[in-house]
């Protein structure tokens, strides 16, 4: 596994990362150069093994797809909200069928770390989840996140063309309204094939709640958000 290293004034503690890709080290050093905002990325047409994805599932319910870094955080900081009913970690947006954990995190297959939510739209709305998703990931990150580095550890918000308006709404809103001087990176990508990721991917944070929190906070996830976004991060929607 990935180690990422917390030096104290007493001893060093090794903490087991998210997958076992190589990471490099975040600093806290912020380009002061203007950046052109970025574009929303909308493919023209499905290449690879990609299939367009459905949202709509039995029962009224709906799905929604984001990548945020480490899925188990992405899992966890879903799983909080009213109205969504089940999270499931797993990959997208890649070149290759059936990924799994390794090839995902060795190569370069193109895959995200992502959540599939499953939401009662009666309860919260699909732009109600995209507005919350932003305060729970660093947008200006284009390397991935927090201690995580690497392609597979990228955000993006993966919509439907029913959901695509929303995303590019909250997007428009949150470049005016943002909190923060640095750019949006973060991508709005076609929904495509998601790949539930491993069983002992799932419900992590539950499964291994001491290892989970040693390293949601050695990789300092929270303490950037509240950095970045202060009392809105994580804001869970009314």
């Amino acid at each position: 596994m990935i180690r990422a290293t917390l030096l104290s004034s007493t001893a060093a503690l090794f903490l087991a990362a998210c997958t076992e890709a190589p990471s490099r080290v975040q600093t806290e050093t912020e380009s002061s150069e203007p950046q052109p905002e970025p574009k929303v990325m909308v493919a023209s047409a499905v290449s690879g093994p990609q299939a367009p994805y459905r949202a709509e599932v039995a029962d009224g319910l709906q799905t929604a797809i984001f990548a945020g870094g480490c899925f188990w955080c992405v899992e966890k900081d879903f799983e909080s909200v009213p109205g969504v009913i089940e999270v499931v970690s797993g990959y997208t947006g890649g070149q290759l069928d059936n990924p799994d954990y390794k090839t995902v995190s060795y190569t370069e297959t193109g895959h995200f770390e992502a959540a599939e939510v499953l939401y009662d739209p009666s309860e919260v709305t699909y732009r109600e989840l995209v507005d919350y998703y932003w305060t729970t990931v660093d947008p200006t990150d284009d390397r991935g996140q927090f201690c995580d580095k690497g392609s597979s550890y990228r955000t993006a918000i993966f919509a439907t063309p029913e959901q695509m308006r929303d995303a590019r709404d909250s997007l428009a809103k949150l470049r005016v309204n943002k909190p923060f001087e640095d750019t949006i990176v973060t991508p709005i990508l076609p929904a495509v094939t998601f790949y539930d990721a491993e069983d002992y991917h799932q419900d992590y944070y539950k499964k291994n709640p001491v290892r989970y929190r040693t390293y949601r906070t050695g990789c300092r996830r929270d303490a950037k958000l509240k950095k970045l976004w202060g009392e809105k991060a994580k804001a869970v929607p009314k």
